[in-house]
């Protein structure tokens, strides 16, 4: 079953490569969606996929990249958009 899920990640993650890690394991994860920094110093993530593969990228969301420091990971369901590929977004 495909799902859709909205990551909010809080800490140190914009600067560290985060965005472009998370495209690597949403890639290894046949997840589709994209990872965006925002204006408070967050990044979002909406990816869609099976159930596993997302809980698995929440996981790994909880400490990112080497250079990253992770203070929180708020994560809801949201509707399909039918995403194709994994994109980085401004």
């Amino acid at each position: 079953m495909t799902e859709h899920r909205i990551l909010h990640i809080h800490g140190r993650v914009q600067g560290v490569f985060f965005r472009q890690s998370t495209r690597a394991e949403a890639q290894r994860l046949s997840l589709t969606g994209y990872a965006r920094n925002n204006a408070d110093g967050s990044v979002t993530i909406e990816a869609e996929g099976p159930t596993a593969a997302l809980d698995a990228l929440e996981a790994w969301c909880h400490h990112g990249p080497p250079a990253a420091r992770v203070d929180r990971v708020e994560a809801g369901a949201g509707a399909l958009e039918g995403y194709t590929v994994f994109d980085i977004r401004r």
